[in-house]
């Protein structure tokens, strides 16, 4: 759930009227199957206790609950319930749930030297790749069944509403995610070992059913090649990563390919030797074109495959937080609500609107055009936000719009400047 920052005094009231303002005037459409869901609330007050198991039937009760408590935050869950105001999840009687995947930017390999602009721009792109090769591609799901929202905070949520995976249990959706993941793929599987007979023809195998001889079976001589780039699943993935790597070494130069190399375990001697054969003598582009391991005079030795390969494997390797997917019974963001660690919106998006959402312009709550709220900097800050990036240093006080007087305090960056007595 949330991290969220205690407020108190002025500051708390001052916030809690914001969102209470915010749910009077907003449209904030209740979910689907709405008398099936549970929905639970974290108050503004400084014990920040979760309320849960509240049941709304209609619309109204919706929208007046919304109103009426104006919830830091509000979650409901993604399940559905016979009776979901039970206290016990057996008494609840679950019929389904919808499938849920989450991305966060604190779940992301590279994210930790990223600001937190940067760290929702690297989320975004694993976003997309998440649906558009796993969740459209690879598992056929229709995207008129796929809702796509913006949490508000450090990332994403997919909601599939397919109803072919309402009724999935906990371990048939652990095997989606290991999927997604490449849990147990072994990458050597995306190269095959193929016999060149002029007389019949290429035929194929996978390296391991071909080890037991150094030139294959029949005494053929044994090519090493890629699974084509286009081939379903993970192979076709891996190759595609593959030669990825291979045009960035390409690009990026010998130096630069025999320290990553280096990295993957390589003697520094053999990694340059084969960086220059990959790259000034032209071996990648060879790869690249033929999709075959062995167009040299001597073959590529197995640990610099196995290195590369594996390499290939982990950077196109999908990223989703598998507690989320794997929970039957997840609460998860209310969308169209604030986000009480930021004041952003939770906004619903389309697939088409991913690419181009800026959160700190297109989830930030409209100024009424009253007067700056004047707040004093904790910690130096640097947002993007337009037209005018914010910045300021520890000490300093400024006068800003309401929408990120509200960020910042909610984030425990700035304070409510006191009014002059």
């Amino acid at each position: 759930m949330a991290k969220t920052v205690v407020l108190e005094g002025p500051a708390l009231a001052w916030a809690q009227a914001e969102f209470a303002r915010y749910y009077r005037t907003a449209t904030v459409s209740p979910p689907s199957r709405l008398n099936r869901r549970e929905f639970a609330a974290f108050p503004f007050a400084t014990e920040n206790l979760m309320r849960r198991h509240a049941t709304l039937r209609t619309p109204e009760e919706f929208r007046s609950f919304l109103a009426r408590e104006a919830p830091r935050h509000v979650y409901y869950s993604s399940a559905y319930y016979r009776h979901p105001a039970e206290s016990s999840m057996t008494a609840k009687e679950w019929l389904g749930a919808d499938l849920i995947f989450d991305l966060d930017s604190d779940h992301l390999r590279g994210a930790e030297s990223l600001d937190y602009a940067g760290q929702l721009r690297l989320v975004k792109t694993r976003l997309t790749e998440l649906v558009d090769d796993f969740l459209f591609g690879d598992f056929g799901i229709d995207p008129a069944s796929t809702e796509f929202v913006f949490s508000g905070g450090r990332g994403y949520h997919v909601h599939v509403h397919d109803e072919r995976f309402l009724t999935l249990t906990s371990p048939e959706r652990r095997e989606l995610v290991d999927y997604v993941l490449g849990t147990g793929f072994d990458p050597m599987r995306v190269v095959e070992a193929r016999r060149e007979d002029v007389r019949s023809g290429p035929t194929a195998g996978t390296i391991e059913e071909e080890a037991s001889s150094p030139t294959g079976r029949r005494g053929l001589p044994r090519l090493r090649s890629l699974a084509p780039p286009d081939a379903p699943g993970w192979k076709g993935r891996t190759t595609r990563a593959l030669l990825s790597v291979l045009a960035r070494w390409e690009t990026a130069g010998v130096e630069a390919a025999t320290k990553e190399m280096v990295g993957y375990g390589i003697p520094r001697a053999r990694a340059r030797h084969w960086a220059k054969l990959l790259i000034d003598n032209g071996g990648a582009a060879r790869v690249r074109s033929s999709l075959t391991l062995d167009g040299f005079r001597e073959p590529l030795p197995p640990e610099i495959l196995e290195a590369v390969v594996g390499r290939a494997k982990i950077e196109v390797q999908g990223e989703t937080d598998a507690p989320v997917t794997t929970d039957i019974h997840r609460l998860i963001r209310l969308p169209n609500s604030l986000h009480g660690g930021t004041g952003f919106r939770v906004v619903p998006l389309s697939r088409d609107a991913i690419t181009s959402f800026d959160p700190f312009v297109e989830a930030l709550v409209p100024s009424d055009g009253e007067r700056a709220v004047p707040v004093t900097f904790l910690e130096e800050v640097r947002y993007p936000f337009r037209p005018t990036e914010l910045t300021g240093l520890p000490g300093n006080t400024d006068e800003l719009p309401t929408p990120l007087a509200l960020f910042l305090v909610l984030r425990g960056e700035a304070e409510l400047r006191p009014s002059p007595a």
